[in-house]
């Protein structure tokens, strides 16, 4: 039996038709838990060529929406070229008194003769009081690594060893990155890297890392042959991130229900939130690249998995 559970209510949050930026897609969400409920920005498309916005949604259980706003509150920057196809993929972490979010900002690269599309992460954040007072005053966006085709960052919920650290991927790789101050960033290297035959083609960092006694719990997605995408999880080393302690041999969550495995692109289940409460770890999920989904399971299971 999987070590997660989808909940019976899925899916969670789908389409408005009659809101034209999330008319037809909504998916890869970012999970906050602070000010006593979880706080999720979803991904939004009105076509699957349309231009990616971020909306809002809460709920008090972890998976009943009882809070829902009718305009983004992210878009792409209309002055940045490089973010102009739209903000994709968010991730949010809180450290102190601040929620830093990295998402993927796709665009052109700037004078160039023929249109030329480039992903590369982007990074804002915003106070805990001002998010929770639902005033959006993100602060200036900042690219950590220009001009490098890079997607799926996160942040770290801590310092370590005194430095902030970042997962972001470079295909087929996970990787992970240093900063003294979220500006500069240095020491990047892979972290893991394809293995099994339902990773074979490329993985991807999911929710931030989630902190338990026994390491960093990771959950990751990874990419098979026939481009169906899996969630996969795996444990760091607390004070070394580096040393990947343990992966579950076997995936948490695959497509199996039928909104995950038909929509505006089949056999998809893609994480890019989760948050721990009362034992329980909740994972939501963009599914099929249409609706949003949640999976659970006991957060001590998933970590001694078997490797």
């Amino acid at each position: 039996m999987s070590l997660i559970q989808r909940y019976e209510g899925n899916p969670i949050l789908s389409p408005i038709a009659s809101h034209a930026w999330e008319s037809l897609m909504v998916y890869n969400c970012a999970a906050i838990y602070v000010g006593g409920k979880v706080h999720i920005l979803y991904r939004a498309r009105p076509a699957p060529d349309g231009v990616s916005r971020l909306g809002y949604v809460s709920s008090f259980d972890g998976y009943r929406i009882d809070g829902r706003l009718d305009s983004p509150v992210f878009r792409a920057d209309p002055d940045q070229e490089l973010e102009s196809l739209g903000c994709e993929d968010p991730r949010l972490t809180q450290i102190e008194d601040r929620i830093y979010m990295c998402y993927t900002a796709l665009g052109n690269v700037p004078r160039m003769h023929e249109m030329v599309t480039v992903a590369q992460i982007g990074m804002t954040s915003i106070s805990v009081e001002d998010f929770l007072a639902h005033r959006w005053n993100w602060s200036k966006r900042t690219y950590p690594f220009p001009g490098v085709h890079s997607k799926n960052a996160c942040l770290f919920p801590k310092k370590i060893g005194g430095r902030y650290a970042m997962l972001h991927r470079i295909p087929p790789y996970i990787w992970i990155a240093y900063s003294d101050d979220l500006g500069k960033w240095h020491d990047t290297r892979i972290l893991m890297g394809p293995r099994e035959g339902w990773e074979y083609f490329k993985v991807g960092a999911g929710p931030p890392p989630i902190k338990t006694e026994k390491g960093w719990l990771l959950v990751y997605h990874a990419m098979d042959d026939r481009k169906c995408y899996r969630l996969g999880a795996a444990l760091l080393d607390l004070e070394d991130p580096t040393v990947v302690l343990k992966r579950c041999r076997q995936p948490l969550l695959e497509p199996e229900a039928d909104y995950e495995k038909n929509g505006a692109v089949r056999n998809v289940v893609f994480s890019c939130g989760a948050v721990a409460l009362n034992g329980q770890l909740i994972v939501y999920y963009g599914a099929a690249d249409t609706v949003i989904g949640a999976a659970s399971g006991s957060l001590a299971d998933i970590v001694d998995c078997e490797e």
